[in-house]
């Protein structure tokens, strides 16, 4: 059967995605009962590649360790748009969803976004909307989007199983994304009851610190003069990087947080090394380079005032998000279609939401959007992050991501070529991998 029109089309996407709503839901909450962290999905990889291959799709599997890729192909040729999930859950223990031996947890919503993913891949595989299609769906399951456990990502970049350490920023070094035109991916946030979706908005830039302080052990109680105490030159450095918060430019949206995730062995020794853990968030890439050299000043002030020594990793982590202001027109136009006038809000495209996403390092190369998805309650991250109205987090947006899809291809795909035509990358994928390599650093200060 051939359908044209577009109206009935997104009929049978509308009625496609209700038919297998329930097992779309029961996805999702599969996926949340079985949460790991990034580069370590490998049951999560397994369960969604066989619910894609139950729709008769070959999937490339492995991507960057977990990662997936599965490519629908319209009848005609055009452009190739991806739609993508993450994989990864958090570390939250006290989540109530929490896997009692890891500790990690969907506190982020990404299960979410997999049982959507699935209901895309459920409509546009129906062989009516197939077939109007004028270019390729590529579906792609990224792992590693939370930018967690650095120390052990850091020992798999020096075994040479990754050589960046998020899901999205690999896949791009790997060549997952050659090929592809522009993306897509919907995440979950609170139901504030203004809608059912948000879409604009940027997030910050990223670098991440492995700081190693050494001193010299002494006994704590009969000689500590004896030491050089690494702990103390860390906490010196954390009070120095606080005395710093006055000077960040509030436009910048400036965050620097960190953890000591290694204080010392013994209590009653002197600690001499100490691992602290910072995190340096802003705006933009010149904003991030300006707070990031306030920061090394003040490690290494920690460095000075104790006599001991520092060594600073420098991580490259990630981009801010720019979202592509034609594909939002086309996500609002079908948000509208389907639920009504009042169902999405747009917001300001550079209200910043002060997190960090992978997403916004494929915005540098593509045209891309973010649209939130509003059917949680509590705190991003926190233990209370859980998922309110699953029809609205899963099948309501399957179903105008799904719907946007189909819009940017339909006829010659004029909407999705159009805004191929308009966008101006920031990088060539080879300068994007250049760039992040270049962002890699280790820099050692020893006071004289």
């Amino acid at each position: 059967m051939s359908v044209s029109n577009l109206d009935d089309l997104r009929s049978i996407v509308i009625r496609s995605i209700d038919e297998s709503s329930e097992g779309l839901i029961t996805a999702a909450k599969s996926v949340y009962e079985i949460p790991e962290t990034g580069f370590n999905e490998r049951k999560t990889s397994s369960f969604v590649q066989k619910r894609l291959e139950e729709l008769n799709l070959s999937v490339e599997t492995g991507i960057a360790i977990t990662g997936l890729k599965t490519v629908i192909k319209g009848n005609n040729s055009g452009p190739t748009i991806a739609v993508i999930a993450e994989l990864d859950a958090l570390r939250v223990p006290s989540h109530p969803g929490s896997d009692s031996n890891t500790g990690a947890a969907h506190a982020c919503g990404h299960h979410i976004q997999i049982g959507a993913l699935l209901g895309v891949a459920t409509a546009l595989v129906t062989p009516a909307v197939k077939n109007s299609l004028s270019g390729n769906v590529v579906l792609i399951l990224t792992p590693a989007e939370e930018f967690i456990e650095i120390e052990d990502r850091l020992a798999r970049r020096n075994n040479d199983e990754i050589e960046f350490l998020s899901g999205k920023q690999e896949m791009i070094r790997l060549g997952a994304f050659d090929g592809i035109d522009m993306a897509m991916m919907i995440h979950t946030s609170n139901n504030d009851g203004k809608g059912y979706f948000s879409v604009g908005g940027t997030t910050n830039a990223h670098v991440t610190h492995q700081v190693r302080y050494m001193g010299k052990s002494a006994h704590a109680g009969g000689a500590p003069y004896k030491g050089i105490n690494a702990l103390q030159a860390a906490m010196l450095a954390n009070a120095a990087i606080n005395t710093q918060r006055e000077t960040f430019v509030e436009n910048d949206v400036a965050r620097v947080h960190g953890i000591i995730s290694n204080g010392g062995t013994s209590v009653n020794a002197v600690p001499d090394e100490v691992l602290y853990e910072g995190r340096v968030r802003a705006g933009s890439i010149d904003a991030l380079r300006l707070l990031e050299k306030k920061v090394i000043r003040c490690y290494k002030a920690g460095a000075l005032a104790m006599g001991a020594s520092v060594e600073i990793q420098s991580v490259a982590g990630y981009h801010p998000l720019t979202q592509n202001a034609s594909m939002e027109k086309v996500f609002v136009e079908n948000a509208k279609y389907i639920f009504g006038q009042h169902s999405v809000i747009s917001e300001p495209s550079d209200r910043n939401h002060g997190g960090s996403t992978d997403m916004g390092d494929l915005s540098k190369i593509m045209p891309v959007i973010h649209p939130y998805s509003k059917a949680a309650s509590g705190i991003g991250h926190g233990e209370d992050y859980i998922i309110q109205d699953y029809n609205r987090a899963v099948v309501a947006s399957a179903k105008v991501m799904a719907a946007t899809v189909l819009a940017l291809l339909h006829g010659d795909a004029i909407k999705a070529k159009e805004t191929i035509r308009k966008f101006q990358p920031y990088f060539t994928p080879s300068q994007y991998v250049k760039s992040q390599r270049d962002r890699f650093t280790t820099t050692t200060y020893r006071p004289a």
